[in-house]
């Protein structure tokens, strides 16, 4: 690692980008782990089974359309390098009315969808139940969350990545304390984490919206223009269907091994939601310099530029190498004694240290994917991400379960980490073919 004396303008530029948004994002799985600890420490392990399921299930729904929060990145930090402004405020205003959209749908076919999804789970009856109870009320924050993502996407995109860091943050440790007071408090168990979620959603959506109106460019005036016409969302559209198919690709695999674990019982599907945090808690610290390089890589693109495209590349990776050596380390060090913070429930414990050493493996298979993620959003070739998605899941995922099922949860979890490695191999052949054929820029003019 540089000495900071020695740190370039590229590496100064992405870390002031990606330490903002690694505490951002941290926040998320922080938040799973306080879930998870006062759950953890009921004396049922249905409760911490039900809010597993169920917050599967609303990763699923709302990462659907994560594309709210990718697109609008890589779509805003191309017009932030092109230097237009107009186009900047524009695609906030469009994407903020598709999402409001998108939410109100959701609220309403509320029942099918829940249905549809904790029966692919096939948890046992009484985390069922609590898991439906669970759901009933989380569906209502599905507008606050779409808008989030919005929000989130614009500030990356126009970097500004302390706008997200300081609303989820608020917003999250809001949450946190409606955490403890309600579960601990009032006795309402795995109904008060989701009431909890709701309320916090809600106030991130706000503290975003207020943060946002502050970076709007002087001149700016809300115009029939801004709002647009059909080809304009018809474009905005074209962008994330491929993003939308790939997440769904993801959120399926992860729902499917929540729904293996299931099957297996309510210890060690309490268990594996453990460790899940422990994904969460990777995914969500190597994605600080993903999201950072959408941002430079969509200015790169925007602005024609070949050489800071591959010196922004270049230096992204170097620090989400050095991202995963530290959080292997952590894990490695300090795993057992997390899982004991976590859960009190022996047999949750037992089996959450069995298969602890999968999560060793988790930062180095995982982190280049995620980069990978980062470069192809910022560029806006998402038709690559979506293909090299399916192919991990059904090609290679489904059928590494398939064939190691006699192994239990060893097998998933093989079948986890074959996933990761896929898709980075897969992702890493098309970066590499793309910058053969110069196709990240297409017709715009290098220099």
């Amino acid at each position: 690692m540089k000495p900071l004396h020695r740190l370039t303008r590229l590496d100064r530029r992405l870390w002031a980008l990606a330490w903002p948004l690694m505490l951002t994002n941290l926040t998320v799985p922080m938040l799973g782990l306080v879930d998870t600890a006062v759950l953890g420490h009921l004396p049922d392990p249905q409760y911490l089974g039900a809010v597993a399921v169920g917050a599967n299930l609303f990763s699923i729904l709302y990462w659907t359309f994560g594309f709210m929060r990718m697109g609008t990145t890589g779509l805003v930090a191309q017009a932030w390098g092109k230097r237009d402004e107009h186009e900047q405020v524009a695609l906030l205003v469009r994407s903020l009315l598709l999402a409001v959209v998108i939410g109100l749908v959701l609220i309403t076919f509320q029942k099918p969808l829940i249905h549809a999804g904790l029966s692919l789970m096939n948890p046992s009856a009484g985390v069922l139940e609590l898991a439906s109870e669970y759901a009933a009320i989380r569906i209502w924050s599905a507008p606050a969350v779409l808008c989030q993502y919005t929000l989130v996407g614009w500030l990356i995109g126009t970097q500004y990545s302390r706008g997200p860091m300081i609303m989820l943050v608020v917003a999250n440790g809001v949450n946190l304390v409606l955490d403890v007071l309600f579960v601990t408090g009032f006795g309402w168990n795995s109904r008060g984490v989701a009431m909890a979620t709701v309320i916090a959603e809600y106030g991130a959506a706000l503290i975003g919206l207020a943060i946002v109106l502050r970076r709007m460019p002087e001149g700016q005036r809300m115009t029939r223009a801004l709002i647009g016409t059909l080809a304009d969302y018809l474009r905005i559209l074209q962008v994330n269907r491929f993003i939308m198919v790939r997440t769904i690709a993801l959120l399926l695999a992860f729902a499917f091994f929540t729904a293996q674990g299931a099957r297996q019982g309510d210890a060690i599907l309490a268990a594996n939601a453990v460790l899940f945090t422990f994904l969460l808690v990777i995914s969500n610290a190597l994605d600080g310099f993903a999201n950072a390089a959408e941002a430079l890589i969509g200015e790169a693109v925007g602005r024609g530029s070949r050489r800071q495209f591959k010196r922004v590349f270049d230096t992204a990776l170097r620090w989400s190498i050095w991202g995963a050596l530290l959080l292997t380390a952590l894990f490695v060090l300090g795993g057992q004694t997390l899982i004991g913070l976590l859960t009190n429930i022996e047999a949750v414990q037992i089996n959450a240290w069995q298969y602890l050493p999968w999560v060793w493996l988790l930062p180095f298979t995982a982190v280049w994917g995620f980069l990978f993620d980062g470069v192809f959003i910022g560029a806006t070739q998402t038709r690559a991400m979506q293909n090299t998605m399916l192919f991990a899941a059904l090609g290679v995922y489904l059928p590494v379960w398939w064939l190691t099922t006699d192994w239990g949860n060893h097998g998933l979890w093989f079948a986890m980490i074959s996933l990761m490695l896929a898709r980075a191999l897969s992702m890493g052949l098309v970066y590499l073919h793309f910058n053969r054929q110069g196709r990240w820029f297409r017709d715009k003019e290098s220099r």
